[in-house]
C-alpha cells in the first residue's frame, strides 16, 4: 500500500474544506440518527408483520 496514509489525509483535507469543521458534527448526528432509526425499523418488521398475519386471519374467518 503506497501512499496509502497520504491519500487518506488528503481525502480528509478535503473533506474539511469543503464542508468546515461546523458542519461535519452535524452530519455525523444525523447519519448516527439515520442508522438507529434503521436498526429500530428491522427490530420492529417482523412483530408488524405477525400483527397483520393475524388481522387477516380474523378477517377470513369472520
Amino acid at each position: 500500500m503506497r501512499g496509502g496514509i497520504w491519500e487518506i489525509i488528503l481525502i480528509v483535507l478535503l473533506i474539511l474544506i469543503l464542508f468546515g469543521s461546523a458542519k461535519i458534527p452535524a452530519m455525523m448526528r444525523n447519519i448516527a440518527s439515520g442508522i438507529k432509526t434503521f436498526k429500530k425499523e428491522i427490530k420492529e418488521e417482523p412483530v408488524k408483520k405477525t400483527v397483520a398475519k393475524k388481522k387477516t386471519a380474523k378477517k377470513k374467518t369472520k
